[in-house]
């Protein structure tokens, strides 16, 4: 292997004299070295060390923002499959269904039987993207673990609701079909 030295010569980039010159010093210095039992701090090593590890650190940060990029792209690729798989027909589209997305009220046209299994928490609407689909609780539940922002809607069953003992109003139950 040629070294750097007879490669800058060859180039005539550095004359013999210089390189001479140079490797006195170098030899120089080793020998003080030995001598006073010190070692020379060689800063250009040092910063190269420093920029190499910045380098090092700054691609980790980039890996893991590319790592956790991906693992939302999957996830989002799994709520999609999922939706797609098991998406359930809104019915003939007679009755107004009335529902809050975010601070707006939405409507959605479903059959008189697709209402009550929303009302019962049977079916869940689903906000993917601008469209809006019913999936079963099952399903949604799962959707929920991996994005809670997607499900819009979810209506409680008659087993998940907690009844007070004492509540006067507990003969007076209020309907979740309010057409508005």
């Amino acid at each position: 292997m040629v070294s750097l030295q007879e490669q800058l010569l060859k180039a005539g980039l550095v004359d013999k004299n210089k390189a001479k010159r140079a490797k006195q010093d170098k030899s120089k210095q080793k020998k003080v070295e030995r001598r006073t039992g010190t070692q020379s701090t060689n800063e250009a090593r040092l910063a190269a060390l420093e920029t190499q590890q910045k380098n090092l650190e700054r691609t980790r940060e980039l890996n893991a923002q590319r790592v956790a990029a991906a693992n939302q792209k999957a996830i989002a690729a799994q709520i999609a499959q999922m939706v797609q798989q098991s998406r359930q027909s809104k019915g003939a589209g007679d009755i107004a269904y009335n529902f809050a997305h975010g601070k707006t009220i939405e409507r959605l046209y479903v059959s008189a039987a697709v209402q009550a299994h929303l009302i019962a928490g049977r079916l869940v609407i689903i906000r993917l993207g601008s469209a809006t689909e019913l999936v079963p609780r099952i399903v949604a539940d799962k959707i929920a673990e991996r994005d809670p922002s997607v499900v819009v809607r979810v209506n409680k069953t008659d087993t998940d609701t907690n009844t007070d003992e004492n509540d006067p109003y507990a003969a007076f139950q209020i309907p979740d079909d309010f057409m508005w």
